[in-house]
């Protein structure tokens, strides 16, 4: 990028001793004094506006670096937070087993360099394990406790404040945090030791007004990170004027005295998602407002010598107001190359690769960060390259190029593109481009400008998440089928031997005067243990109707609404359209289970009479609509409310549905019913049948 837009940075420059060397040579008039008085007045007029200015602008650019660091140290904050809380998800911790985690553990923390350690705690503080020490070594109580029950209580990521110097590092870490919950249960916390270098870099390359010192306070009040003068003032405690302002707001400035005596200017802003971390800057009082002061003094003396100097100062403010002109043209270009270049830092903080794309000339300018992620070969130049757009999608996955050309190309349309790809084998990686047009020429619809972002571990953590997500699904209804089995063979069987028994005690009971009393007693034993085998089928077809393993789906569906229908005197209208061949195994529990779920919801809360439940089968998908016309709901208001139980069914369909690739989508309005309208696109091998390329669903 810096390339495309070097071109706009004048070159051209006058030294301007040069110029005012040139204007003291000039003879003077003493004639027109008297007229050159007020001119003399203007230009320390002229001089004073300009200190003035200048403060402003200092300040403007103090604001502006306060926001960058900000923004950057919120990401650099959430990045690692993101990261241990995939580390939390581990599925090593599930049983859990240690020693699989230490090793894995270990394989992360040494492969970043910030992070010191990683330990897991207990909800009790106790460590279990710690990758800088032998597994089973004997462990300490965790430190940083306010931060850890903070965890403990909101079983959310969170970042605590600077620890004390470490007994045998003599480093200062910062301890991120995640909980590791499984079923529900919070089992571990997850300590990450972050050395704060990361923080230092960023505060000391934010590019601050020069003269500004820049420090980040945790939320307790420590200095976690300085301009300069770190070794010294890392992990002590801020002022206690410091500590005021950021309680009484989370942004804003004040005036602090330094042990010295001497007074400074500051602004601060807390940095978003770290519960209570800010960032200052802070310059002295005297070094800010000196040129405004210095300016007065100029202004006095000007009035002054002006009787004197009147045609001189009045040529030489005529030359001076030609000079600044020319000195803020020569700023602005400086100025602009330095935006320039802290965006360049903020790409390359941010591991960005940038790129044009002509689509009229079918040329792509691209970075070198960019060429090294879409692994373009040939291109070794160490600027901004341009390549052909054809040879950069080249380098992506075959299966991808439609999508990401196709993508791009929407721009046209003023929407922002954001497309996710792989790069073509064997070296394959997931990357995200997003692109949109230029903002200074809007109504060039042929150059699209984007930025590429590697995602790869983001993007595997996700798949093997979903793989997980579907084992688990498979572990579900295995389980629900064995326990089903057991009941309809050991505890069903065990029923029927019951009233077999019961039947053959009838003989028992010979011709007694209680004999009527008797059959009474055991005819009610006998409807006791049906009603019980009726139940114990009933569960069992709950938890694993046999139908959808012999007939399918259909029936299992048909036979499920009757039995809705059946036992809570509701109207179900089951309609399958299209055909009804048997789909994979997966597809079919994924329908089965949300339909039921919908189902049960309607009969749980909707207070319906009639339910439609409709399965639409076309080429390349499944499309169910289930309505009723119950009691309907405010969607806003629900998701913000407390029916935990409806919005918990909603949520297993959807994530049922997530894990084939679908989608579920809801209409629902007080009064009159709710539709659920579920999407799952099924492959053509699936559906039974290969379809007509001239047909149109």
């Amino acid at each position: 990028m810096g390339v495309l837009l070097s071109h706009l940075i004048p070159t051209r420059k006058e030294a301007p001793t040069s110029i005012s060397r040139r204007a003291a040579r000039r003879p003077l008039i003493l004639v027109f004094i008297a007229a050159a008085m007020p001119l003399a007045l203007f230009a320390g007029w002229v001089v004073f506006l300009n200190a003035q200015q200048q403060r402003r602008g200092s300040q403007a650019a103090a604001v502006e670096t306060l926001d960058s660091v900000v923004n950057r140290l919120a990401s650099e904050i959430s990045l690692q937070l993101e990261i241990a809380e995939t580390v939390a998800a581990s599925a090593t911790l599930d049983k859990p087993d240690l020693d699989a985690f230490y090793r894995e553990a270990t394989r992360v923390n040494e492969a970043r360099p910030l992070w010191q350690t990683i330990q897991l705690v207990d909800p009790d503080g106790n460590q279990v394990l710690d990758v800088s020490r032998p597994l089973g070594d004997g462990m300490r109580a965790t430190a940083d406790r306010e931060n850890f029950e903070q965890i403990l209580k909101t079983r959310k990521p969170a970042i605590g404040g600077i620890g004390p110097r470490g007994p045998i590092t003599g480093k200062r870490v910062v301890a991120v945090r995640a909980p590791v919950e499984r079923d529900g249960q919070l089992k571990f916390v997850l300590t990450v030791a972050l050395v704060p270098d990361a923080i230092s870099q960023i505060l000391k390359s934010a590019g601050a007004p020069a003269g500004w010192v820049g420090f980040v306070v945790d939320a307790k009040g420590n200095i976690v990170a300085r301009t300069f003068g770190e070794q010294s003032e890392l992990g002590q405690s801020a002022s206690a004027t410091v500590r005021q302002a950021i309680a009484s707001a989370p942004e804003g400035s004040y005036v602090k005295t330094t042990p010295a005596g001497e007074q400074v200017d500051s602004i601060y802003k807390a940095i978003p998602g770290t519960s209570g971390w800010s960032v200052h800057f802070g310059i002295p009082t005297q070094e800010l407002n000196g040129p405004v002061q210095r300016s007065a003094i100029f202004l006095a003396g000007g009035g002054v010598l002006s009787f004197v100097l009147a045609l001189t100062l009045a040529w030489y403010t005529i030359r001076d107001i030609s000079l600044r002109r020319r000195e803020q043209e020569a700023q602005a270009a400086l100025a602009l190359s330095a935006s320039e270049e802290r965006r360049r830092l903020t790409i390359d903080a941010a591991d960005l690769g940038v790129f044009s794309c002509d689509f009229s000339t079918r040329e792509a300018l691209v970075s070198p960060r960019a060429r090294e992620l879409l692994q373009i070969e040939g291109a070794r130049s160490e600027g901004d390259t341009s390549v052909p757009i054809d040879r950069m999608l080249s380098s992506i996955d075959p299966a991808d190029q439609q999508k990401f050309e196709a993508s791009l190309l929407s721009c046209r349309t003023g929407n922002v593109a954001i497309a996710d790809f792989r790069t073509a084998a064997p070296r394959s990686r997931w990357l995200r481009a997003s692109g949109r047009l230029s903002r200074l020429d809007e109504n060039n619809l042929d150059v699209v400008y984007g930025v590429i972002l590697d995602i790869d571990e983001t993007k595997r953590a996700e798949l093997e998440r979903q793989q997980l997500l579907r084992r688990l699904s498979e572990a579900e209804e295995n389980e629900r089928r064995r326990i089903a089995r057991e009941l309809h063979d050991q505890i069903g069987q065990t029923v029927t031997g019951l009233l077999l028994g019961l039947k053959n005690l009838e003989p028992l009971l010979g011709t007694s005067p209680k004999r009527k009393l008797g059959l009474e007693r055991l005819n009610w034993l006998q409807g006791l243990a049906r009603g019980i085998g009726r139940d114990i089928h009933q569960i069992a077809s709950d938890l694993r109707p046999t139908a959808l393993d012999d007939l399918g789906l259909y029936k299992a569906l048909e036979a499920f609404c009757a039995e809705i229908q059946r036992r809570f005197g509701i109207s179900v209208d089951f309609q399958p359209l299209g055909r009804r061949d048997r789909l994979g195994q997966d597809v079919e529990i994924a329908v089965y289970r949300a339909v039921q779920e919908a189902v049960n919801n309607v009969v749980k809360h909707a207070q319906a009479r009639n339910v439609s439940v409709v399965i639409d089968r076309r080429t390349a998908e499944l499309r169910i609509v289930v309505e009723d016309d119950g009691n309907g709901f405010d969607f806003q208001e629900f998701s913000q409310g407390e029916s935990r139980h409806a919005k918990l069914g909603l949520s297993v369909i959807e994530e049922r549905l997530t894990l084939l690739g679908g989608s579920l989508a809801i209409e629902s309005e007080p009064g009159h019913g709710t539709s659920l309208f579920m999407r799952i696109p099924v492959p053509i091998e699936e559906m039974g049948y290969v379809p007509d390329p001239d047909h149109v669903d």
